[in-house]
């Protein structure tokens, strides 16, 4: 079993940032890409970013797009969403997901490619 637990979302004023944090846990394989996905209320759960293993790839949705930066950590199981210029439209609970395809990062954008997801964590813009 794999565990993916997220920390960090909270409210913040639109302009401001905030950066969220997932930690892979469990019986995890040698290697595995990681992303976050978002969701809004009465939304579906939209793609926001997505880093390969090694962390030499990385892709974004259009909606964050030189306002939100993924990265990985030295030991790999933790993958960071660091985000700025917040706006009230990012507003949504933000989930973490783990995926062993080894399609390219560009392509695992919708969430049936993806293997493991965390419980979310949320996040509020205030304008």
């Amino acid at each position: 079993q794999v565990q993916l637990v997220e920390s960090g979302g909270g409210l913040v004023q639109a302009g401001g940032s905030l950066r969220l944090s997932c930690v892979a846990s469990g019986r995890t394989r040698s290697s595995y890409n990681m992303g976050w996905f978002r969701q809004a209320p009465g939304k579906e759960r939209d793609f926001v970013a997505a880093i390969t293993w090694s962390g030499g790839s990385t892709y974004y949705g259009d909606s964050v797009k030189g306002r939100f930066t993924i990265s990985r950590d030295g030991a790999k199981n933790t993958v960071n969403l660091q985000m700025n210029s917040l706006k009230p439209e990012d507003t949504a609970v933000y989930y973490c997901a783990l995926t062993y395809s080894p399609a390219t990062v560009a392509v695992v954008t919708t969430t049936e490619q993806w293997d493991y997801w965390g419980q979310g964590t949320q996040v509020t813009v205030s304008s």
